[in-house]
């Protein structure tokens, strides 16, 4: 690995400590929703608006800051995100009522969400050669920070509530910060020009989606056509705008024009939210329906961890000689099989049976996310880094609110495992698409 910084793993080590921050905050909640429902009184399709709030919020905040990096300097922006999740983790263990404690999960999802596009930025610009490795690095942060999310949340909650998930990110953000004044290499002069932010984009875009959540979680009793409505139209407003538009929030002509890229952020979009109705289901289903505590879940949960974390950096070099694609369509085989065992979990099921399922899924998962990221790069320039990586996260967050979403509308009145298994049966039939996807793929050019 040749690094244009003196000292290129601490570099790498920095941005990995910021990078691992979002992912972190989106998974240990998945342990403490069930005690955040007791205290705020909430049902479970209340409750995903935890998870909701934060995914929509990254997914804006990631292609705008994206574009932010370009104009502050991705050193800038990477430390003044650090500052606004500390604050947001700050304000949200007081709380005083579920309203402000969602504005502190979009704070918290903004702050975090300049971190990665600025990182990657850095990385494309000083990382020279191998660029999978130096991927696959930070892969290892963001990915295992996100597997082992449940564990560390179910660890805290059991001791000392859910309020303890938010403050234990500031010692983390405090080593990040430090080591980012000291170790990121200086970036550009500032250059404002505000008109490169969509204003009007983004606000179509978070009305359209709003729509589909609202709609998605009434499907269960009252449906709501009229959020139906919203979401078409101000859906089909957004698309007509941003093709007309020179630096628009979400490039849909580009998208239309390269295929490729297309591919990859749909099947990305695909496979979390396959993923993701895992990673939030499963510790409701064990706590709620098995009547796991908070700690025995996270540490049930650490099956995916281990087995995410062994096989990235082996990904990284599988890539590295063979390009994303071998590696894409062995991740999606992996969460197709899981997908199909998990249909067989029932009340009599021994854990390790589980565990064994959740391994599997922990293999696909650290093959579809590097090999997802590397199969973008492959087929965009590197100017188009820092806003091609905001709409990969973007990808990722749609797939996680139609994970909530569908969790919500799941389980809300009737979480057992017969339900469970139909998130698992729908689950299934997106794993077919995502397989075909990877399919699609070109070979490494």
């Amino acid at each position: 690995m040749t690094s244009t910084t003196p000292k290129p793993w601490i570099f790498l080590l920095t941005i990995g400590l910021g990078t691992l921050l979002n992912p972190l905050n989106s998974s240990m909640i998945s342990v403490a929703l069930t005690q955040m429902q007791r205290d705020f009184s909430l049902t479970f399709a209340d409750a995903s608006w935890l998870i909701s709030v934060f995914y929509l919020a990254s997914s804006v905040g990631q292609p705008v800051m994206g574009k932010l990096s370009d104009m502050f300097g991705a050193k800038r922006l990477f430390i003044a995100g650090l500052i606004l999740i500390v604050f947001a983790c700050g304000l949200a263990p007081f709380a005083p009522n579920y309203g402000f404690l969602l504005g502190c999960r979009a704070l918290q999802a903004i702050g975090s969400s300049t971190l990665f596009p600025s990182g990657m930025s850095m990385i494309r610009a000083h990382i020279t050669t191998n660029q999978a490795r130096a991927i696959s690095f930070i892969s290892i942060f963001s990915s295992t920070s996100a597997a082992f999310g449940p564990t560390i949340g179910g660890l805290v909650v059991a001791n000392w509530n859910w309020p303890a998930i938010f403050l234990i990110n500031i010692p983390i953000i405090i080593v990040a910060f430090f080591m980012a004044i000291f170790f990121l290499p200086q970036t550009s002069k500032v250059n404002i020009d505000l008109k490169r932010i969509d204003m009007i984009g983004i606000i179509l875009f978070i009305i359209s989606v709003f729509g589909l959540i609202l709609f998605l979680l009434s499907l269960a009793e009252h449906i709501r056509w009229w959020a139906l409505i919203i979401f078409v139209f101000f859906g089909i407003l957004f698309f007509q705008f941003e093709r007309k538009k020179k630096e628009p929030f979400i490039d849909v002509e580009a998208l239309r024009n390269n295929k490729n890229v297309t591919i990859v952020y749909v099947l990305f979009m695909l496979i979390n939210a396959v993923y993701y109705n895992y990673f939030f289901g499963l510790p409701t289903l064990l706590q709620q329906v098995r009547g796991y505590s908070e700690e025995h879940t996270g540490l049930i949960m650490l099956a995916l961890a281990g087995f995410s974390v062994i096989v990235t950096p082996l990904v990284g070099i599988l890539i590295d000689r063979k390009g994303a694609k071998p590696a894409a369509i062995i991740g999606a085989i992996f969460l197709l099989i899981g997908t199909g065992l998990l249909l067989t979990y029932n009340e009599n099921s021994v854990l390790w049976l589980l565990m064994m399922n959740m391994a599997i899924l922990g293999i696909s998962n650290g093959f579809n996310n590097i090999s997802a990221q590397t199969a973008l790069y492959e087929h965009i320039d590197e100017k188009d880094t820092g806003s091609a990586s905001g709409l990969f996260q973007t990808s990722r967050y749609l797939g996680a609110i139609l994970s909530s979403s569908f969790l919500g509308l799941s389980f809300t009145g009737h979480l057992d495992i017969a339900h469970f298994h139909i998130v698992a049966i729908v689950s299934f039939i997106a794993c077919v698409g995502i397989v075909w996807l990877t399919l699609l793929l070109p070979k490494k050019s």
